[in-house]
């Protein structure tokens, strides 16, 4: 049995992953490296792209991002991850029923990648180190080293599409799932599907009022998971 041609794009943290606070500390430890003094503004994890967000960190430090500096941010903020991808692996957790939703979408035939805020470097090591790779095709997935503004991302992928697989989706075969209000924007600006899982932040009845098609509690009833995106 095959699902219709589609195309699946999930957001990874507090989605797919809860990767405890390895990554808090990784971006403190960065942030400390890269200006020279302590990160005081706490960093927003709320679906903007690290490019947006760690540009507005140097910002809120009254630092300009300019002339390399963003550059130096983001490269020690994958250097710092690195280093803690055993703590990552430990403290970090699959979400409940995502890898059997992953898996079960697979065996369908639904093409599966990413489109995250994560830089990639940062998206290939959370996915790695929680064992979540096998299912997703990670050359066609949207990254936050893509652009500034992650409602830009649904388009890398479609190039990346038409580039890897020979065949161009657009927002009428995609589903895009996410934790957040940006995840549900960026489907509705891209014509796609929006599920919304409220295992983030943000609450179910927010998620709806920001217009999601379906908005789920969790990942962990996989027919309840294929019944949403088909």
């Amino acid at each position: 049995m095959t699902a219709e041609p589609s195309l699946v794009l999930w957001d990874i943290d507090h989605t797919l992953i809860d990767g405890g606070n390895a990554s808090r500390r990784a971006y403190a430890a960065a942030f400390r490296r890269a200006a020279g003094r302590e990160l005081e503004v706490t960093w927003q994890f709320d679906g903007q792209t690290e490019l947006s967000a760690a540009s507005g960190v140097l910002r809120a430090h009254g630092i300009d991002p300019a002339d390399g500096m963003l550059e130096r941010f983001l490269d020690l903020i994958v250097v710092e991850l690195r280093a803690r991808e055993d703590e990552l692996r430990t403290e970090g957790r699959v979400l409940p029923g995502a890898a059997e939703a992953l898996a079960a979408l697979a065996e369908l035939g639904v093409t599966q990648s990413v489109l995250t805020g994560n830089l990639r470097a940062i998206a290939l090591l959370k996915l790695g180190a929680l064992g979540l790779e096998d299912h997703l095709d990670l050359r066609i997935g949207g990254f936050g080293d893509d652009s500034y503004e992650r409602t830009e991302l649904p388009r890398a992928v479609f190039d990346r599409t038409e580039r890897y697989l020979g065949h161009r989706y657009s927002g009428v075969d995609t589903v895009i799932i996410g934790d957040t209000l940006r995840d549900v924007a960026t489907a509705q600006a891209a014509g796609a599907r929006a599920i919304a899982v409220a295992t983030g932040t943000v609450s179910a009845a927010d998620l709806a009022a920001a217009g999601a098609d379906v908005v789920l509690a969790d990942l962990a009833d996989t027919e309840t998971v294929l019944k949403a995106v088909r």
